[in-house]
């Protein structure tokens, strides 16, 4: 067990990271961190023994600290560690009991928070209704109100193990101890329980903590749409009328308390609302609430990226007209002019739009946000519901954002910026490519070649009118009917259901991780020829960025299989940023694509010849030869027959109607592929050890998952043996070295 220094603020373990190991604090401490909650873990914690696959959030160093890297991620390993190390025995079991209970604690006290934001709202909002009732004031709407409903849990745990936890932590510790560390299977098992009883709990903080995060602006948002403004109005009309404030101004005040006891108000807005119960002048005229659906959306954000009245004019004039169809998704003449007219101006305004809200120093409006991240433009098109819905969610922007998932704005930044590169365009040229061919047409100089390749702006126009434009248009679905304005028509749920937030990107990834272990693993080289290693392939496994597309769609796309040329770098999925369509088999059919497009470009201009096997090899071979092959039935000859016909002769999405229908019932044990199809997917998509042992005393995977075992355990000795030799000359075991160990156990 070696021992590893971090300096304060480094990241320990990253979310979505693979478990590779665990690790006992030694000296110092590290902070569990979540949205706005947060667990300090002190010395001798376990980094990891809460998780079962993948970290489910960011541990990093709250001051120079020092771990013991434990190899261990499973029962198994425990049982060897314990056995060969007795006095880990009470240090393990005392650190998972008491971080079991701290993560209880955390979640009952988030759990009281949801609740007490629920009702305090619910409450707050019945009494408005009353007061609005019985002094005979105005009452202002407030339709968020209608859809918040109380937290519905997934993930619970229940009052008994909440008391059980404090009981036995606070009164009976040193006994239950005592008693488990006597034995490995009573230490072990208690353990890996409190484990279990761990990741569900994390697991329901991750959604308390969702749910503040998107409902708090009930409460108080910068946007004014909220019960302390509907409140504060009251004021303002009761002064008006010469009439006592006292009673609102105590109710005023107790927001402001309960949102400093929820603690996940910022600083600033908590600040912001006690300054406006003790000081302001209720007999002054108030700024009231926005209301959204009746502001000039379009003349706004016109306005705001620079065009001349006369423009902003003529373009509601377009946008009336399409309104004004007897169908908007008709795709007659007319219908199609004006969304070729819109389309033009829409991208033109983004861009524009965007290189402002980079330029100024001040944050845009929550109407540009709205039109920046969600292609919002006009209350009317996209319904009053849904624009209030919309105007709510540029509060919650952070649900869409993660490492690996952006909104269309977030990653226009990440370009601008000089964090990512531009994508591919249709043709698959890079943004250099793209201007040595712009060269050599003539279409640029030399020097303004030079001088675009170091220009963020052309970088950002060139993902504005490749990668945006075409990829919002596949992603909307119905391609001939795309309007890139958000309209009430593509709404078929309310906005919140259909909102495609980071975190259900991520438990879609990780729905197709458990099944297809080895999806986004790629091949990268490891050299260190000073310690004996020249050229090594190893795995790596490598997530994609998703980049969410303004619009509420049907389709996913497999934009590019990597960021550039080396194999080692993410894929570019697509995905609306709001659907309907379930969003697990969008995840799977999008997997399938990058498998075959990653295979092509790993082996290059061999990637259909069978002399060199492969996934795409061995699949084109058997699609182009099948009416030949013996081991295929006449039924399934004509099936395949129809699935080409289907596909317009397209192997690839032939494959991934096959790899779809592979993760979704052979994964079940239900047979739908043939016997051919079948072998190809179990070598090179096949299924994480915990569903081929549930599959191997199947004769149809039998021979296919015994050919696995073996290979893997093969390469597992000799990378075991590798490592020992390169350790033996000086040679540290990397977290890439012992992910690729760890891949051939999977």
């Amino acid at each position: 067990m070696n021992a590893l220094k971090v300096k304060k603020g480094e990241v320990v373990a990253k979310k979505q990271d693979k478990v590779m190991e665990w690790y006992l604090i030694q000296e110092g401490s590290v902070v569990r961190q979540f949205d706005f909650a947060e667990v300090v873990m002190n010395r001798n914690s376990i980094i990891g023994i809460l998780e079962n696959e993948w970290f489910a959030c960011n541990y990093v160093a709250r001051e120079d600290t020092t771990l013991i890297v434990i190899p261990c991620k499973d029962a198994q390993d425990l049982r060897v560690i314990l056995s060969e190390h007795e006095n880990f025995r009470p240090i393990f079991l005392r650190t998972a009991v008491e971080q079991r209970h701290q993560s209880l604690c955390l979640y009952a006290s988030l759990q009281k928070k949801s609740v007490l934001l629920h009702n305090v709202a619910e409450s707050l909002y019945s009494e408005y209704k009353s007061i609005c009732t019985e002094k005979l004031l105005d009452e202002q709407d407030f339709t968020r109100i209608e859809s918040f409903e109380a937290l519905k849990m997934q993930h619970k745990a229940e009052n008994w193990e909440i008391a059980n936890s404090n009981s036995l932590v606070k009164g009976y510790l040193k006994d239950y101890m005592q008693l488990m560390i006597r034995d490995d299977s009573l230490c072990v098992g208690a353990i890996m329980e409190a484990a279990a009883q761990m990741r569900r709990v994390t697991q329901g903080i991750a959604e308390m903590v969702n749910y503040q995060l998107y409902n708090r602006d009930i409460l108080y948002s910068d946007s004014r749409d909220d019960i302390f403004h509907l409140y504060f109005g009251l004021a303002v009309q009761l002064s008006k009328k010469k009439q006592d404030i006292s009673d609102i101004r105590k109710r005023l005040l107790h927001i402001v308390e309960i949102m400093s006891q929820l603690g996940f108000y910022e600083k600033k807005q908590v600040e912001e609302a006690r300054e406006l119960c003790e000081n302001y002048d209720f007999n002054q005229v108030a700024e009231g609430r926005i209301n959204i659906a009746r502001e000039d959306c379009i003349a706004h954000i016109l306005e705001y990226a620079g065009y001349s009245n006369e423009t902003i004019r003529d373009f509601h004039s377009i946008v009336q007209q399409y309104r004004e169809l007897p169908d908007v998704m008709a795709t007659d003449n007319e219908a199609r002019q004006l969304r070729r007219e819109i389309t033009k101006v829409f991208y033109d305004v983004y861009e524009k739009a965007f290189m402002r809200s980079v330029e100024d120093l001040v944050k845009p409006s929550p109407i540009i946000l709205m039109f920046l991240h969600f292609g919002f433009m006009d209350a009317s098109m996209a319904g009053e519901e849904n624009t209030n819905a919309l105007y709510n969610l540029t509060d919650s922007l952070g649900l869409f954002h993660s490492d690996h998932v952006y909104t269309i704005y977030d990653w226009l930044l990440q370009i601008y910026e000089g964090k990512k590169e531009p994508s591919r365009n249709e043709f698959d040229q890079d943004y250099n490519g793209y201007l040595l061919e712009m060269k050599r047409t003539g279409n640029i100089t030399e020097e303004q070649m030079l001088a675009y390749k170091r220009s963020r702006k052309k970088k950002v126009e060139f993902e504005i009118r490749n990668m945006f434009m075409s990829g919002n248009r596949v992603t909307y679905g119905r391609v001939s009917s795309f309007c890139p304005i958000i309209m009430e028509e593509d709404f078929i749920n309310v906005v919140e259901k259909m909102a495609v937030t980071a975190e259900k990107i991520e438990n879609a990834i990780n729905k197709v991780r458990r099944l297809d272990y080895s999806a986004l693993y790629h091949e990268v080289m490891f050299s260190d020829p000073d310690r004996g290693i020249n050229q090594e392939w190893i795995k790596k496994e490598i997530l994609p960025d998703v980049i969410l597309m303004p619009n509420a769609g049907t389709r996913a796309l497999m934009w590019q299989e990597t960021a550039g040329a080396k194999v080692d770098t993410p894929a570019r999925f697509l995905f609306p940023i709001f659907t309907a369509v379930d969003l697990d088999e969008l995840m799977i059919e999008t997997i399938g694509r990058y498998r075959w497009e990653i295979c092509r470009r790993v082996q290059g201009v061999y990637w259909n010849d069978i002399r060199e096997k492969s996934l795409t090899s061995e699949y084109c071979d058997f699609i182009q030869y099948y009416r030949k092959n013996s081991d295929l039935s006449a039924e399934a000859k004509e099936k395949i027959k129809t699935a080409l016909t289907r596909a317009r002769n397209s192997y690839r999405e032939v494959f991934v109607k096959d790899y779809q229908a592979w993760m979704k019932y052979e994964s079940q044990g239900s047979f739908r592929l043939n016997k051919v199809s079948r072998d190809i997917m179990a070598r090179y998509c096949p299924f994480a050890k915990e569903i081929r042992t549930g599959l191997s005393s199947n004769p149809q995977y039998q021979n296919a998952f015994n050919r696995l075992d073996a290979e893997n355990k093969r390469k597992l000795q000799r990378f075991t043996t590798l490592y020992d030799k390169y350790q033996a000359a000086g040679g540290t075991i990397t977290a890439a070295l012992k992910e690729n160990l760890r891949f051939y156990q999977m």
